[in-house]
């Protein structure tokens, strides 16, 4: 399967539908094909001595029996945010803690169930992710409802994407699974040739029409460890000098997932579309806030279109550090059981953080709606 570029669309919204894969039993499925990276099923059932998974039903898996599936449609988007009462009541009336966790990026709230809002709670929800940029919400029963109720409470914002290469729920390919096995040893080749695992990414910024919210609930976690990183893209972009801000207008930068398919099948996985490549808007618009954000990433940004080679890597070096050591507008989420954390995945960055070797397994499960095909509106000079 050879794989290809994806011809890019115009800004403007397409009226149309994304499929939507039906969830299927597959009880007579061969294990290899169903597991072929590798998942230590003796691991994972307690027999090497570490409690064995406790949501075994969210292991990862990878169907090679899968056929490959057609590449995703444009579709018209519409951001729930927009529709939000910003006061919020029915997502946090007084008898709900909410706590920031920096002037810019980052909160915590506690008191209230997500699974139990109505849609006008989860409105504000989608408006209250687009200005906080990140919110962990504590004590949720996220986890233990049926995972095709999770998939549902996530479908209210926008279809749900099926990610190409990574490791899927069974009967569920809505529901990313991120996953490192008890007595994963991995780390340490890792460290063999890297300082660090940091990452700065933002998911799957290579699809045309791009995650908008994103939902990551823990399953099972490192005692210490295991954390994960944000960085907020339009404090990034407010920090730069005006001519530079008006410099960045215009270009368009190249995101790829072809590396990302090489790599998984590199690894003896899969790819179930075939790969794609698009153009986006350096200095991409917030649909809800207005808010401008940088929105390139060493992940799967690639080069900046019309430039040369070397001036491409000079710039988009530049602002890749510039959001990586900008630790006074970035959060840091530490994962508790029982936490949903939601993101806005067009105006922030994130890293998970393999820092621990005790052997514990960091099991955590993701749904990713799409929203609009990134645009960006003219430069204005502040006063």
């Amino acid at each position: 399967m050879a794989p290809h570029s994806q011809e890019t669309v115009s800004a403007a919204p397409i009226s149309a539908t994304l499929p939507v894969l039906v969830s299927k039993p597959r009880p007579d499925t061969d294990r290899q094909a169903l597991f072929p990276s590798g998942i230590d099923e003796d691991a994972e059932a307690g027999k090497k001595g570490h409690p064995a998974a406790k949501y075994r039903h969210y292991l990862p898996t990878w169907d090679k029996t899968e056929p490959l599936q057609p590449r995703l449609e444009p579709f018209e988007a519409h951001d729930p945010g927009l529709d939000a009462d910003t006061s919020y009541p029915d997502l946090l009336p007084s008898s709900v803690t909410r706590t920031d966790l920096t002037p810019t990026i980052g909160s915590e709230v506690h008191g209230i169930q997500l699974s139990s809002l109505t849609d006008a709670g989860k409105s504000q929800l989608a408006h209250l992710v687009a200005s906080r940029k990140v919110v962990a919400f504590r004590d949720q029963d996220f986890a233990d409802l049926p995972v095709g109720a999770a998939v549902d409470f996530a479908r209210f914002f926008g279809p749900l994407h099926v990610h190409p290469t990574a490791g899927l729920a069974e009967e569920h390919p809505e529901v990313l699974i991120v996953h490192r096995g008890a007595g994963d040893d991995s780390v340490d080749k890792f460290f063999a040739g890297r300082t660090s695992t940091v990452l700065w990414h933002s998911d799957v910024s290579y699809e045309a029409q791009t995650p908008s919210l994103t939902f990551l609930y823990v399953l099972e976690k490192p005692g210490v460890g295991g954390d994960t990183l944000f960085v907020d893209a339009v404090e990034g972009y407010e920090r730069l000098s005006p001519a530079f801000q008006e410099r960045l207008h215009g270009l368009k930068a190249v995101h790829s997932g072809e590396e990302q398919a090489a790599g998984s099948l590199k690894r003896g996985g899969i790819v179930r579309r075939e790969a794609v490549k698009n153009e986006h808007p350096i200095v991409r618009t917030h649909p809800v806030t207005g808010e401008k954000a940088l929105f390139v990433n060493p992940g799967f940004t690639r080069e900046i279109v019309g430039f040369k080679k070397e001036e491409s890597d000079a710039l988009l070096k530049f602002l890749y550090d510039h959001l990586a050591y900008g630790a006074d507008f970035q959060a840091r989420v530490r994962w508790e059981p029982g936490t949903v954390v939601l993101w806005d995945n067009r105006v922030t960055q994130h890293s998970a953080l393999i820092d621990w070797k005790s052997g514990e397994r960091r099991h955590l499960a993701r749904i990713t709606p799409q929203g609009e095909r990134a645009f960006e509106t003219p430069f204005v000079a502040k006063a």
